[in-house]
């Protein structure tokens, strides 16, 4: 697998054929895609790769059940297709997630309208395992009874309780090394990805993109990258980077505040569990099992029009947040103290200080309203379906128009055919494996995969940000590994120590940070 080579002064010299700007989810499936398209691709990120929204996801690759509620065949069609995407893709990066949703007899909630679901959902979607292998498939969902529902979720409420619908979707255990993975598949490809290149000027010549100015944020060195085209992806910064760019565009995104919360306390189940509280509480909570852990989500808010750079979650939104779940699950009784992590991001809706959520990821070409020939702007909703998103703004650039053998490879039918399957790197904070070995594999990732900070490795390389006390054990050791002298290794080691307190500890001094 290629390297990702961290090399500005190399990429200033060539002449790209697309830039894209933002190096989340979205941004890095568009460099696969253009880069499978044969294209001469520069991704350009002003911290590190997958720093913000993407990291803070639930981890869940979702199939779409939902969207059969409201008959959206396509939406769910294209969910379905692109869960088995990752499925059969990164077999060892994701996995299948056994869901339950306990039924009470009320709403649509009922034991015979979920049984109608599911039926549906497996009918619509026969050809789900093409492609994944037999470990990975997903079985059809079914009702259950109320005795198996206890089995399988003990401390379910069972006043009223009637039976328990099961699904199967997927779920990312290392979501930061899914998205590195991606992108070293893009690098193979041609790409080249620089992080802590922040975009500060779109050059253009009569009305045309030629490329963008740039500044390293590691060297304070000034860079000119030129290309024919330009992609925001920047996520929910995406709107600010187009007025600076080009114009206004309330469109493009409305941010709300979405959090998810991992709990030091021991899952419920084996099951994901779908949950919701009683009376007039309509929001579903989602209890993930993850790593011996709870992972519940998912919080959400208004916010400003205008987000900020790190995303906030008051002290009174997480007391009504655990409030709900607590009353979702009585004998859950979650406090503050059992917070482990606070995973906190922005994500659009239809309109300005409401939370709910737009439908689809929005596409722009501004050359269409006035503005320069070349520059693109896309806004993004959901994780799983971000592939199929950049293969609709790709097929709208006229030089990216795809031809007869590129057919199969963008309709996802055949996964990623000329790389084969990726395999997963392997986990370190849980265990306690010999020193050489994992240290082994650290040199690896700082020499190959574009590390400039400490953190770049504890949080977006591995999983070491998930016992905070072992990354602390060995923050000093892997310091070493890097080409840095006494005094920057302290400073790293302290900037480190400084952002585990601040996303391990929820202090309820007002807000916690993502």
């Amino acid at each position: 697998m290629a390297a990702i080579i961290r090399d500005p002064s190399s990429a200033a010299e060539r002449k790209f054929d697309l830039i894209v700007i933002g190096g989340g989810i979205h941004g890095v499936m568009v460099s696969l895609e253009a880069s499978r398209r044969g294209l001469h691709t520069l991704l350009l990120e002003k911290e590190d790769f997958g720093n913000h929204t993407t990291f803070n996801s639930l981890r869940i690759i979702h199939g779409g059940l939902r969207y059969l509620q409201r008959l959206d065949i396509s939406r769910f069609r294209e969910s379905v297709a692109e869960r088995t995407w990752f499925l059969k893709t990164f077999p060892n990066l994701v996995k299948p997630l056994p869901c339950l949703m306990p039924l009470y007899g009320e709403g649509l909630r009922r034991p015979f309208t979920l049984r109608i679901a599911l039926v549906m959902n497996h009918m619509l979607s026969l050809n789900r395992n093409n492609g994944v292998p037999a470990g990975s498939s997903l079985p059809a969902g079914e009702v259950i009874g109320s005795d198996a529902t206890k089995r399988i979720f003990p401390a379910v409420p069972t006043e009223n309780l009637k039976g328990g619908a099961i699904w199967f979707d997927a779920y990312m255990p290392q979501s930061q090394r899914l998205l590195i993975e991606i992108l070293k598949h893009a690098c193979q490809n041609g790409t080249m990805a620089l992080n802590y290149l922040e975009v500060g000027h779109l050059r253009q010549r009569k009305g045309k993109v030629t490329g963008v100015e740039a500044v390293d944020r590691e060297s304070g060195q000034h860079y000119v990258f030129n290309a024919q085209a330009v992609v925001n992806a920047a996520g929910p910064w995406c709107r600010r980077l187009a007025q600076n760019f080009h114009t206004e565009v309330p469109d493009l995104f409305k941010p709300s505040l979405a959090w998810n919360v991992l709990l030091n306390r021991t899952p419920l189940s084996d099951y994901a569990l779908a949950v919701r509280s009683p009376a007039n509480d309509k929001q579903t909570y989602f209890l993930v099992p993850w790593k011996g852990r709870l992972l519940i989500g998912t919080g959400h808010a208004a916010c400003s029009d205008d987000p900020i750079e790190s995303p906030a979650v008051s002290t009174e939104q997480m007391d009504q947040f655990l409030d709900g779940v607590n009353r979702a699950l009585p004998g859950l009784n979650a406090v503050k103290d059992d917070i482990a992590y606070v995973l906190s991001g922005f994500l659009p809706v239809r309109k300005p200080g409401s939370t709910q959520l737009t439908a689809r990821g929005l596409i722009l070409h501004h050359g269409d309203i006035g503005g320069p020939e070349g520059f693109y702007s896309v806004s993004g909703i959901k994780f799983t379906t971000a592939r199929r998103v950049a293969q609709r703004l790709l097929d709208r650039m006229p030089f990216t128009r795809r031809n007869d053998d590129q057919k199969e490879a963008h309709n996802g039918s055949t996964g990623l055919p000329s790389l084969g399957l990726f395999e997963a790197p392997p986990a370190f904070s849980m265990t306690n494996d010999d020193d050489s070995i994992w240290k082994e594999h650290l040199k690896k990732i700082v020499r190959e995969e574009a590390v400039q900070h400490l953190d770049d490795v504890i949080f977006r390389r591995t999983d070491i940000w998930e016992d905070p006390m072992r990354a602390k054990e060995i923050a000093p050791a892997i310091g070493v590994l890097f080409d840095w002298d006494e005094s920057r290794r302290k400073r790293e080691i302290a900037n480190l120590f400084k952002l585990l307190e601040r996303k391990s500890i929820y202090t309820g001094g007002g807000h916690v940070e993502q």
